[in-house]
């Protein structure tokens, strides 16, 4: 068994809705049936004995040592706690060779998973030892260093049943919500409006005692000592019991409570030294620790925190009632889990001696020995929610503490006897107010009702029905697409929207170059939603990206494909013919929004037309003959279309007819050019989709002009000493097609074309591409691209001057090395009246060349 690739796959993609691990497995010899592999089976067993390698219902073929790979992928991370259940195994057309497909919670577990499952296979083929725990501990130490925490986690939950995105900003808890200029951004449970002024003041604990105290909220009096004597001087000063902590310190570091002796104070204050150089002696309020949680000014949670302890049996010792507590599946260590494991530190042994105890020591049964004095989950404590019993006055005084720091969330610690009563009446008070607090005591509380406080911090960041969204196109096809993008991004614009643009010749924002060469992948698409300045996004979307790395976004409201043409790309990553292309690019049509997202599809187009029946949302159909089957059916049914009649364009559906007369879109030169024809119908089917108005729409296709600026390398027309120049990206047989068709409607005395080819191609397409030229050209110009995409030098060249065997028309064919040497040689001879057709490969170059050449006359 050989991996011969393996990929993340990060959005929907061919296979899948989900994140998943695609790998290309060879498989030789009796590895195509482990039924020939005597003993495999079993020895596999032995080592993994969870593992399941039955076939789905149906599925009577052989089981390979792909199939296993993947049932022991899956397997491993089921085992290890990840929620996955996605996987499959495809046979290329390849002899031998498998595609295995695996879904993923996280991308570095699901490559590990995938790593240790190779390693099982091997060990089960060579009877070699395979450590089925130390590979289950990896991966679960793994997932749980690098999965979001408790309370980042439940607050991507809620925004995922709102129906809001969310990408994760970096391996730690820096989260955006939602896309372009509508997201939001999350560090933990601080929202990007937590103000860095009002953390910092809660950092100092003795600045926010002092403005709370000024506002008339109660607070435990103190002061800042500076060393062990003074300290001991502040608590004489105050009176005992005190409480001495870090100035700014969290999660309970450092802070001891309830001190009366000068030995115990003294000994809390170099504890406390340790964590800060600023340390405060505070009076000790007595009662009960509650931590509530305020979101947006409004009490949301309160839960009621006891300090880690154990409870005697007159058998074990402190100590080994630590272990068992510890040996709870849901304590475990920082906040992971709903519970942290107790550990007998240094503040925990200083606090059992106060009481006369060691860790050694055998509690009598029934004996409650606390561990500690603060009541932090951090250091082992537990919760009981409170919430429902939270006096309207204590919780007045709560988030107006909130308000007086300036947190827009936070954790408010407040001690008193009960929530019953105001703070006032009982003699409580705030002693700290947090930033970032952590939520699992409030989701997971270890007694009580847990509180859906991820839910109520999206509440408070989104407005009630705001999914967070943009406006998403996607479009895609053989040809076409980067045209279509740039039309559909005009019509955007009269609609007073910034728009952001990825497609072949860079990334576009608000009308500004970003970003520069071919990007119609999905990292362009992701960086577009992640600009804070767009308000729609219009995502040329190609096949590379989709088969790489899947699609850059969840959905899309909108997707346009233009068509399904034969040699682009095919014979590459086991695509090979058209229909399997198809299958490739309907994956923005799968992906569309439910319901009330469209796919916009050319009907004259089989290959697109037949993508109608996997989208979930609705459809407009597009052709020029409004006779078509395809139209004329969906008509029937008062859905939408979109044709040409009497030299207009025409949308069409049971309510709605707007025409827009041809001669006033300067895209189709009066009706003239019929692929351009197409691509408007498409942008016009795209806004419709959007619900823009008309006469948005009408002016966005009547004011794009194709030029070197807007659609750099798409039938750009230059008159060059009373010639017909034109420059197209033209470059598989479809496209030529489309583009001979669109000259024959040009009168000219003679034609010439430049051309070259990719060598990424099939041979067939390459000799297709100038077989078309040869009954539309007078001459042919060859030229040797700039990169042979792993052809020998003049392999190209002479496939290309093969599909000229047969040449009806063309009586001259000269081959050139080198772009500019070609076009400077069909320019040199270019006369009056004549057209030249260069078929560009270095675009921007190329253009440059032209323009240069046209200045100088």
């Amino acid at each position: 068994m050989k991996v011969l690739r393996i990929r993340a796959l990060r959005g929907p993609n061919l296979w899948s809705q989900h994140t998943s691990i695609e790998a290309t497995v060879f498989c030789s010899g009796s590895e195509n049936s482990i039924d020939t592999i005597p003993g495999f089976e079993a020895r596999l067993r032995e080592r993994f004995p969870e593992i399941s390698l039955l076939q789905p219902a149906g599925h009577h073929e052989a089981v390979t040592m792909a199939h296993v790979l993947e049932f022991a992928t899956l397997g491993l991370q089921v085992q290890a706690g990840c929620p996955v259940t996605f996987s499959r195994t495809v046979q290329t057309p390849e002899a031998d060779t498998y595609r295995v497909i695996v879904g993923y919670s996280e991308e570095k577990v699901g490559l590990l998973a995938f790593e240790l499952a190779q390693a099982l296979c091997i060990s089960a083929i060579d009877d070699s030892v395979f450590d089925l725990s130390d590979a289950l501990h990896r991966l679960r130490e793994l997932n749980e260093d690098i999965r979001l925490g408790p309370s980042t986690g439940a607050i991507v939950q809620a925004a995922v049943a709102h129906g809001i995105p969310f990408r994760r900003l970096t391996e730690g808890s820096l989260v955006q919500f939602g896309w372009g200029s509508k997201q939001r951004r999350i560090q933990a449970s601080e929202s990007d409006r937590t103000s860095a002024v009002a953390e910092s003041i809660v950092q100092d604990k003795e600045l926010t005692k002092t403005l709370l105290h000024a506002a008339g909220i109660p607070v435990p009096l103190g002061r800042e000592v500076k060393d062990v004597e003074d300290a001991w001087a502040a608590a004489c000063e105050i009176g005992v019991p005190v409480v001495i902590k870090p100035q700014d310190s969290n999660q309970g570091k450092g802070v001891t409570v309830n001190l009366v002796t000068a030995e115990q104070v003294k000994a809390a204050y170099m504890i406390a030294a340790e964590i800060s150089d600023n340390v405060l002696v505070e009076r000790y309020i007595p009662g009960h620790d509650y931590r509530m949680l305020v979101v947006g000014n409004k009490l949301v949670a309160a839960a009621r925190r006891e300090p880690p302890q154990v409870i005697g049996d007159g058998v074990h010792s402190i100590y080994e009632l630590v272990e068992q507590i510890n040996r709870d599946p849901m304590r475990g260590e920082g906040h992971v889990t709903s519970l942290t494991k107790i550990h007998l530190d240094e503040i925990s042994v200083a606090h059992l001696a106060a009481q006369g105890l060691t860790a050694e020591s055998i509690p009598v049964k029934g004996m409650r020995v606390v561990l500690r004095k603060n009541a932090n989950l951090s250091t082992g404590g537990t919760a009981t929610d409170v919430t429902d019993d939270v006096h309207p006055e204590l919780a007045a005084r709560v988030v107006a503490a909130a308000r007086v720091v300036g947190l827009d969330i936070c954790g408010v610690d407040v001690v008193c006897d009960n929530v019953m009563s105001s703070l006032e009446d009982q003699g409580g008070g705030v002693i700290e107010v947090n930033a970032a607090p952590g939520l699992r005591m409030h989701l997971q509380p270890s007694y009580g009702k847990g509180r859906a406080v991820g839910e109520a911090i999206i509440d408070y960041m989104f407005p009630q029905g705001e999914d967070a969204r943009i406006p998403v196109i996607a479009v895609t096809g053989t040809n076409g697409k980067t045209t279509t993008t740039r039309l559909i991004a005009n019509v955007l614009q009269r609609d007073q929207k910034r728009v952001g643009v990825t497609c072949t010749d860079g990334v576009y924002v608000d009308e500004q170059c970003i970003d520069t060469g071919d990007c119609s992948g999905p990292k362009s698409a992701r960086n577009i939603l992640f600009h804070p300045d767009v308000d729609a996004a219009v995502l040329e979307t190609a096949r590379g990206g989709l088969l790489r790395e899947g699609l850059g976004f969840d959905r899309c409201d909108v997707a346009v494909v233009t068509n399904i043409g034969m040699g682009d790309h095919l014979g590459m990553a086991y695509i090979n013919t058209a229909e399997e292309l198809a299958v490739v690019k309907r994956i923005v049509v799968q992906n569309v929004t439910p319901n009330t997202g469209y796919a916009v599809l050319n009907a004259s187009d089989p290959l697109v037309a037949s993508m109608a029946e996997h989208c979930p949302g609705s459809v407009i159909f597009f052709a020029q003959d409004r006779h078509h089957p395809v139209l004329a059916m969906h008509r029937a049914q008062h859905k939408r279309v979109i044709y040409v009649e009497s030299s207009c364009i025409v949308a069409a559906s049971e309510t709605v007819e707007y025409r827009i007369p041809l001669n006033e879109i300067p895209l189709t030169k009066n009706g003239s050019i019929n692929f351009q024809i197409e691509n408007v119908m498409a942008a016009i089917g795209a806004g419709w989709a959007l619900g823009l108005e008309w006469a948005v729409i009408h002016a966005g296709v009547a004011s794009f002009i194709s030029n070197t600026q807007t659609a750099p390398g798409r039938f750009n027309l230059f008159n060059y000493r009373n010639a017909t120049l034109i420059a197209d990206y033209g470059h598989n047989p479809d496209a030529i097609q489309a583009l001979v068709s669109a000259i024959d409607n040009i009168p000219s005395k003679k034609r010439s074309v430049v051309i070259s080819a990719a060598g990424d191609r099939r041979d067939e397409d390459i000799r297709q591409q100038t077989r078309i030229l040869g009954d539309a050209f007078d001459e042919v110009v060859l030229y040797q691209d700039q990169c042979q995409r792993g052809r020998a030098d003049g392999e190209v060249l002479s496939l290309l001057r093969e599909g000229l065997g047969n040449a009806k028309r063309t009586q001259k064919v000269s081959e050139i090395f080198g772009e500019a040497i070609a076009i400077d040689a069909a320019l040199s001879n270019l006369q009056d009246g004549e057209l030249c057709l260069i078929l560009v490969d270095q675009v921007e170059q190329s253009l440059g060349q032209i323009n240069n050449r046209i200045a100088l006359g």
